[in-house]
């Protein structure tokens, strides 16, 4: 039985990795979990309450990053109130069709509550590309989170 929770404890954080380039799935929550199961098995004797609060930290941190990546990105651009939701609605529906959507939705969603708004066809593509940038940003900070996640714990264990 502990092996396979030990199995499971894998599985759950190689899905969090994967979840933390595709939004359809919480990424680093499950990576949390799955490290956390893990010191559980051990009964935290190796890895310690310490541990697991600056994981928990670093968690967090990645689900803030996650959120406001793409519409610090617009904002930065001068985007309205309105392109800032298009971002963020834009991302979601992006999620759905996979690469493609996740590559084309927040720059498409920004763009279009520009449009909106202001009805400048230029602005409305610089508050996209802003968006855009920000979502890819946002996406390799997670992924530098969660590897440092992942190498925190592993040090931890084998220490």
């Amino acid at each position: 039985m502990t092996a396979a929770l030990w199995v499971l404890a894998a599985l759950v954080v190689a899905a969090g990795i994967v979840g933390t380039v595709l939004p359809a799935l919480p990424g680093v929550p499950l990576v949390f979990a799955g490290l956390l199961l893990a010191a559980w098995l051990d009964g935290f004797a190796k890895v310690g309450a310490v541990t697991i609060a600056v994981l928990a930290i670093l968690t967090l941190g990645a689900v803030v990053v996650d959120y406001a990546s793409s519409a610090l990105g617009a904002a930065r651009m001068g985007a309205s109130r309105t392109a800032l939701w298009g971002a963020a609605i834009g991302t979601l529906v992006g999620a759905f069709f996979a690469l493609p959507g996740l590559l084309v939705g927040p720059f498409l969603g920004a763009a279009a509550g520009e449009l909106l708004v202001r009805r400048e066809l230029r602005q409305a593509g610089k508050v996209g590309l802003g968006a855009w940038i920000g979502f890819v940003f946002g996406t390799l900070a997670k992924l530098a989170l969660v590897f440092a996640m992942v190498a925190i714990f592993a040090l931890a264990y084998l220490l």
